[in-house]
C-alpha cells in the first residue's frame, strides 16, 4: 500500500491549473488530485496516494478534449501511464483495455513518473497556441497563391 500524502505534486497541480488557464470556463466536476477514503480502500496502490496522479475532466466543448489530450500526452516523457474511455496506455506497451472498476469516461487519468513530480512545464503546449481567425486563414491562403513579383534585371 502506497502512503497517502497530504498534498499533490507540483506537476499534478500544474495539469489542472494549466487546463483552467487555457479554458477558464471548463467543467471541473471530475477533476481530482488526492484520493478519497473510498478510492484508497478500492485502490491502495494508486498514484493518487503519492500525489503523482491527476484526473482531468473531459470537456471538449470548452477546449479540454481528453481524447485529443490522451493521444498528445503519449509523447510526454513525464507520463507514467494514461487511462481514458476504457483504455490504458503505458509507454513501451501501447494501448490496452482497462479493466478497473471506473472506465474513466468522464475524465482522463494521468500518472506522472516518480522523478517528474516537480516539473511544471507546459502539459498542453498545442492547446495554448493562438488560433487564426477565418479571415486570417483566408488571407494566409491567398498570400500563398499570389505569384512572387519578378525581380528587375540590372543592366
Amino acid at each position: 500500500m502506497k502512503p497517502v500524502v497530504k498534498k499533490a505534486t507540483p506537476a499534478a497541480i500544474a495539469v489542472l491549473r494549466q487546463a483552467t488557464k487555457i479554458s477558464p470556463s471548463r467543467t471541473k466536476a471530475s477533476d481530482g488530485l488526492l484520493p478519497s477514503k473510498a478510492h484508497q480502500a478500492q485502490n491502495p496502490n494508486s498514484d493518487h496516494n503519492t500525489g503523482l496522479a491527476v484526473d482531468l475532466t473531459h470537456d471538449p466543448a470548452r477546449k479540454i478534449d481528453c481524447a485529443d489530450i490522451y493521444e498528445q500526452l503519449k509523447r510526454d516523457k513525464r507520463v507514467k501511464y494514461l487511462i481514458f474511455k476504457g483504455q490504458i496506455w503505458i509507454p513501451g506497451r501501447g494501448d490496452k483495455p482497462y479493466t478497473g472498476s471506473n472506465p474513466h469516461n468522464k475524465h482522463l487519468h494521468i500518472s506522472i513518473k516518480d522523478n517528474c513530480g516537480n516539473d511544471e512545464s507546459p502539459w498542453f503546449p498545442w492547446l495554448d497556441k493562438p488560433k487564426f481567425s477565418t479571415v486570417d486563414q483566408a488571407r494566409l491562403a491567398a498570400s500563398r497563391l499570389k505569384p512572387l513579383p519578378k525581380k528587375k534585371e540590372k543592366k
